[in-house]
């Protein structure tokens, strides 16, 4: 049993490669087979809309493997619906629309639109193309972050030679907290070794004292008289005299006591510096950890690089390189360019026999509209006037039978009326006779 040629017709039009391009321009075949010769026309454009949508996605594509730092399956559902919204978009930028020679507002709306939407699609792409300088411009600018941002550190976080110090100006966000620091170790040691030089200055100047005293001494006592009664040598008078004055300045100025102060002090000065050394060096470890710590939570925010790092850094290069500016500025507007592109082709080609067909359509199709919309009205005029004339009647019947209803009543009213006045005047004269 062979196909019947419906069928045959059907099968065709539903593997027709060009039918399927020609449905992305919105146009209706119907109607365009009556202008056979269009069909080429229409089907390139189609083949354009089809490539603008193809740019769209790899340039979605692109836009989220940044965003998301790696090739992921997650970065194919953006890429599909933003190639499907391009697609769509574009057929309606480019979709014949009748009396489109009369309006030029919503054809300069459709240009915007494209070339907006240009824009947006060309800059992931571009940033692709210069993706290698512009990793390379962050990672530099990365690298200078983090030694700016340790010599921040380094320079708010001193080694503190008091408690009260302040830090220096500008380290509000660089200061870090520390469990114990050497601040008062060092002012304590500072204290001492100030007493301690002060006592030094006078255990040296007593010392320089005794040393004269003790060298008078030594040099009188060196003579030796003998004493007239017992024949025996002695010391002098002068000599037992200077070694009284000596034995009164030692008790005097206490220098024995203060030499042994002064002793104590050197031990606690020479204990205290053991332990302001190990407290530093335990300062300077927590400082670097701290310091480490620091910049390794600021290189895991550098961890991805952003798209509008990549926009930043892109721009960076291009104000200090006139060349690569002009570059740059070509590649996006040629990838704007390839985004309007449909948009341009139709609206720059002029208007085609399918236009003029289809506005003629446009209008007679709004003119029968218009007499059907008139006809319906008409037809519903005469009724509501028919509707209105039968209430009239109505009304009319209704108060001729209340006015015979009326007259009725009152000619009963009347016969009871008279009846009445009937009988009372017989009663009347019933009574008069009597």
């Amino acid at each position: 049993m062979t196909d019947s040629p419906t069928t045959d017709r059907a099968i065709s039009e539903r593997f027709d490669l060009a039918r399927r391009l020609r449905v992305l321009t919105g146009v209706d075949e119907s109607l365009l087979a009556r202008v056979g010769y269009e069909r080429n026309r229409y089907t390139a454009l189609g083949g354009v809309v089809l490539g603008t949508s193809v740019i769209a996605a790899f340039s979605m594509w692109n836009f989220a493997t940044e965003a998301l730092g790696r090739a992921s399956f997650l970065a194919v559902i953006p890429t599909v619906i933003w190639m499907l919204f391009i697609l769509n978009l574009d057929r309606w930028l480019v979709t014949p629309q009748p009396n489109t020679r009369r309006r030029v507002g919503p054809l300069l709306l459709r240009l915007m639109i494209a070339l907006v939407l240009g824009a947006v699609v060309a800059e992931p792409l571009v940033l692709r193309i210069f993706a290698t300088a512009v990793e390379e411009r962050i990672a530099d600018e990365r690298n200078g972050d983090l030694d700016r941002l340790r010599g921040n550190l380094l320079r708010c976080n001193p080694v503190p030679s008091a408690t009260d110090a302040s830090s220096p100006a500008g380290c509000g966000r660089y200061v870090l907290s520390f469990g114990a620091t050497p601040g008062g170790q060092s002012d304590e040691l500072s204290s001492l070794r100030s007493e301690s030089a002060v006592l030094q200055k006078r255990v040296d100047r007593d010392n320089d004292k005794l040393e004269g005293i003790h060298t008078e001494v030594r040099n009188e006592c060196r003579r030796l008289i003998r004493n007239a009664s017992t024949g025996w040598l002695q010391r002098t008078s002068e000599c037992l005299r200077l070694r009284e004055r000596e034995k009164d300045y030692r008790a005097t100025h206490r220098t024995d006591e203060n030499e042994r102060r002064l002793a104590a002090m050197h031990g606690r000065i020479a204990k205290m510096e053991g332990k302001l050394t190990a407290s530093r060096g335990t300062f300077l470890q927590a400082r670097a950890e701290g310091i480490e710590l620091r910049l390794a939570k600021e290189r895991a925010k550098q961890k991805e690089i952003g798209v509008l790092e990549r926009m930043g850094a892109l721009d960076g290069l291009a104000s200090g390189n006139t060349v690569l500016f002009a570059g740059i500025w070509l590649v996006r507007a040629l990838f704007v360019l390839l985004d309007a592109l449909p948009v341009l082709v139709k609206f720059l080609s002029g208007e085609s026999a399918y236009d003029r067909m289809l506005t003629s359509e446009s209008n007679s199709a709004v003119k029968i509209h218009s007499e059907q919309v008139r006809l319906t009205e008409r037809r519903a005029m005469a009724d509501v006037e028919i509707a209105q004339e039968a209430i009239e009647q109505e009304v009319r019947r209704s108060r001729a039978e209340s006015e015979a209803a009326h007259r009725e009543l009152v000619a009963a009213v009347n016969i009871r009326l008279r009846k009445a006045v009937n009988g009372l005047e017989e009663e009347l004269r019933r009574t008069s006779e009597v």
